[in-house]
């Protein structure tokens, strides 16, 4: 019967995993969001739905033998069953199966990890994100910044009190983002991205890549208690085409604001997903226009 329950189990398991991504989104992704917009988010995405359902195909296997005992080892009598000091293959399997079920997580991790953690020499797209209490500044780059040689900034948008910041970006190019924070720690976290990055005071910069592949409007937040105002320091991520994105860089470095570029290429001139929140930042002395060409 032991044996019978576990090749059930093992064969059950196999199936599962077969199936991760049908039974991910049939079970409305576990708890994550579905539809990531990026190649690295469909990564992550599978390694979740993976790592769930194996988690499930053993805790399913686990159950089986504990009602199986329950049911087989119950009570009849009041004589005691054969005692056995030990049983040599089972403790073997006991010992030796969580050992491979880490290992082959483990693997798995560090291959998906290591693929989205690279970065490229030249990527298509550098922008700077930088935080601080409680907004933040997008900085389009002419390129990378290595040791002391800082990239020239093209263009700029800053959020303020009343106008969320809109990050504009190209689909199906290479993006780097390098974050800095003026103040404290900050997190900049898209949910369709599947993934969130600290955001380091100082001279460290956190460096990431991701390629977007939908376009759309998508709510950005501030992942890491900051502050006062932490849960009102929003942004929105705009994905456009790859043409509209060198349209609206042409437009910022003429000398439009961040609205009137959106506008020139028939995008709505203000976030879609976030509204600014009641504040008396004004009482703080917080200022700051998107004006111009460096706004």
């Amino acid at each position: 019967m032991a044996g019978r329950l576990a090749s059930l189990g093992v064969a059950g398991a196999l199936m599962l995993l077969l199936s991760g991504c049908d039974v991910g989104k049939a079970v409305d992704g576990f708890g994550w969001p579905q539809g990531g917009i990026t190649r690295q988010s469909e990564r992550m995405y599978d390694l979740w739905i993976g790592s769930t359902v194996a988690a499930l195909a053993v805790g399913v296997f686990v159950w089986g033998l504990i009602f199986w005992c329950v049911i087989r080892y119950r009570k009849r009598g009041n004589q005691l069953p054969v005692q056995t000091r030990f049983n040599m293959p089972m403790e073997f399997l006991y010992t030796i199966a969580p050992i491979l079920v880490v290992s082959v997580l483990f693997y798995y991790t560090a291959i998906v990890q290591t693929d989205v953690d690279k970065v490229s020499r030249n990527p298509d797209v550098v922008v700077e994100v930088e935080a601080f209490k409680w907004n933040w500044q997008f900085n389009y780059q002419d390129g990378i910044t290595e040791g002391d040689q800082q990239a020239n900034t093209i263009a700029s948008t800053l959020g303020t009190t009343e106008i969320i910041p809109v990050l504009v970006l190209p689909t199906g190019r290479t993006i780097r983002f390098e974050e800095i924070s003026r103040d404290v720690i900050h997190s900049f976290w898209v949910p369709e991205l599947l993934f969130k990055r600290d955001v380091f005071p100082g001279n460290v910069r956190n460096v990431f890549e991701v390629t977007i592949d939908q376009e759309g409007a998508y709510v950005g937040r501030c992942a890491e208690l900051c502050g006062t105002y932490h849960s009102m320091m929003n942004f929105e991520l705009r994905a456009v085409s790859g043409q509209d994105y060198d349209r609206f860089i042409a437009a910022k470095r003429a000398g439009q604001t961040t609205q009137q570029a959106l506008e020139s290429i028939g995008q709505p001139p203000l976030a879609q997903t976030t509204t600014p929140f009641p504040t008396n930042r004004h009482d703080q002395n917080f200022s700051g226009s998107d004006t111009g060409s460096g706004s």
